[in-house]
This record gives structure tokens, sequence and C-alpha cells, in this order.
């Protein structure tokens, strides 16, 4: 995989800026797996002492996204991707370091393979699992992936 944390890191400061100032940094990517954090500060709060949820979504979303992102550069060919749908659970305060995990990189791999060989789009869906500094869950995140061949 081509990608890195560095270079994703980058690409959020030009293309999403929100996600950067907020906090949101990639730490490790492999053909598998994205861990991406982000600190409750200030600028992410809500008024509850806690980071306010779009904030995790955009975390959860990226780790999820760089995955899909590396596996579609990885294959040479020009496909779209977009989120359709999406759905989410929260089980505790988010305060701290944040962690989210998505370890679906292998979905990504036969989608992708559908699409480029029979040129119709598929759909898949990726978790991305939040936790807290102590090990505790505090939000999971499933996001619906849409992907298909650029004409």
């Amino acid at each position: 995989m081509t990608i890195t944390p560095s270079k994703l890191n980058t690409y959020t400061i030009f293309k999403l800026p929100a996600a950067y100032l907020c906090g949101v940094r990639t730490k490790h990517i492999d053909n598998d797996k994205c861990i991406v954090t982000v600190k409750h500060k200030w600028i992410n709060q809500n008024p509850f002492n806690s980071m306010f949820w779009a904030v995790q979504g955009m975390a959860a979303e990226f780790s999820t996204g760089a995955l899909m992102i590396g596996k579609i550069q990885e294959s040479g060919k020009k496909v779209s991707m977009l989120v359709t749908t999406n759905n989410a659970a929260f089980t505790k305060k988010a305060t701290g370091r944040i962690t989210f995990t998505c370890n679906d990189g292998n979905l990504i791999d036969d989608a992708l393979k559908k699409t480029i060989e029979t040129g119709e789009g598929q759909t898949l869906w990726m978790k991305s699992v939040g936790v807290n500094e102590e090990g505790v869950i505090v939000s999971t995140f499933n996001f619906e992936w849409s992907i298909r061949l650029r004409q």
C-alpha cells in the first residue's frame, strides 16, 4: 500500500480542513486495517463536555475511507467512491483521545474486483469502532460505501 499516515494527514489539511482542525489524525494503515485518532478539546466539544458526535463521525468515516482510497489507488483503475448510508451508536461520553479502528480492508477487495470485472457499481458496509484511552467503546459507526467505475 503506497498510502502512509503522513500522506493521509497532509491530505486532510488540503481536502478535509475541518477534520484536520478538529484533530483527526491517521496513526496506522495497512491492507486490512486503518487507525485514526482524535482528541477531545475545545474546538471539537459539545455542550455536555464531550466530543461532538460529528467529529467522531469524521474520524470514523476517515478510517473506512482511507482504506478505500488505498485499495482504489492500488487497482490502477478510475473508481468513484461515495458514502450512501450511515448509522451510529453512542455508548459512552467521548473524552480524552478516541481511537477509531476499521478492520474491513478485506471487504473492499471483493467489491472492487466485482466492479472492475462487471462494470457495475457495488456497495459494501464498513464498520469503525471508537474506544477511549481505557479501551471502553464510546461509539460504533457503520458506513455503506458505493463504488463504481468512472467513465
